[in-house]
């Protein structure tokens, strides 16, 4: 006997249904002072950006261009974002990937659980002895200090993933033209959606007891929409724009090996269904602004770093193009 095959509204209910299901079981996971200095990784320089909207210094890692081009692609972390290195230069072939193209790569190191964003306040639930102010120092104190050492302020590339997706859409919105180009890995870009506030509070208190309502506030609260990439479509008007996510179905990066990797397989398909549905729905806003975006959803992917690898590559050419090298 042959099975009926369920209709697309049936089958997208179904996926939405088991998203939820298990993002609720398994919390989303996945200046113009500074230096130079030499980094561990051949061809890497370590900067110390100082940010006086958070009174520190940020750690910037930066691969020049190979033929001196001056334009920027800032490449962002996930949730779990390392206080040492960038995730780009541990868990993939970004740096080889760019390292003869003509632009500089430009790797914030930090931003854990901060969606990149201009927090209201330090967290309070896990002593946070400082505000995060990551929009303005990827807007102004970075762009502001990569001018000091020959590279261009306007006019760059910006891509996220996962938390990061969203961030790198509002850069480019917000910001006039310091970005014009950005790109979305597995981003969370229907922020306003059922059940998204609630997913990414459990997100932020599973990685490291941030709170939500430091960063935005209750989900009413106007930053939250302010945040939507849904919402804020329309700023994305002139921009050039790349977002991708994945089915939900693991695929060649995927490999099981211990009893662990059980439940981070299943965390991560699940995240992946959230970020597609999330993706689809940005797509269709999008879509009728009639937003100059290019969308890939590969048949299979889940939310990791071999496959935002994949679509960093899928994307270079555009990247290329908009950055003019």
């Amino acid at each position: 006997m042959r099975f009926a095959k369920p209709r697309l509204s049936q089958r997208w209910r179904q996926r939405t249904v088991a998203a939820f299901a298990v993002g609720v079981l398994l919390p989303l996971i996945a200046g113009l002072t500074g230096g130079a200095v030499a980094s561990a990784q051949p061809g890497i320089e370590r900067h110390n950006v100082y940010s006086a909207a958070m009174d520190r210094n940020i750690p910037v890692d930066i691969v020049r261009s190979s033929g001196g081009g001056n334009g920027a692609l800032f490449l962002l972390d996930g949730l779990r974002a390392r206080e040492d290195r960038s995730g780009w230069t541990i868990e993939t072939n970004a740096v080889e990937m760019f390292r003869d193209s003509n632009i500089n790569l430009v790797m914030p190191v930090g931003g854990r659980a901060s969606f990149y964003a201009d927090w209201y306040g330090p967290s309070s639930t896990n002593a946070q002895g400082y505000t995060y102010k990551w929009e303005t120092f990827l807007a102004q104190e970075l762009p502001n200090y990569l001018g000091t050492i020959g590279i261009r302020t306007t006019n760059n590339a910006v891509a996220g993933l996962s938390m990061a997706g969203s961030a790198a859409l509002k850069l480019a919105a917000d910001h006039g033209n310091r970005f014009t180009y950005a790109a979305s890995f597995s981003g969370y870009l229907n922020l306003s959606a059922p059940g998204m506030p609630s997913l990414i509070r459990l997100a932020l208190l599973d990685e490291g007891g941030y709170n939500v309502d430091d960063m935005w506030g209750p989900p009413w609260d106007p930053a939250w929409a302010a945040h939507d990439p849904s919402v804020f479509a329309p700023k994305l008007a002139g921009k050039t724009l790349f977002i991708s996510a994945g089915s939900g179905i693991p695929g060649q990066h995927t490999q099981i090996r211990e009893p662990i990797d059980y439940f981070h397989t299943a965390n991560a398909m699940g995240l992946e269904v959230v970020s597609l549905l999330n993706t689809r729905a940005f797509q269709g806003r999008a879509d009728a602004l009639g937003l100059n975006a290019t969308y890939s959803y590969p048949p299979v992917g889940v939310h990791a770093w071999g496959y935002w690898q994949d679509e960093l590559a899928n994307a270079k050419p555009g990247i290329l193009r908009a950055l003019g090298a």
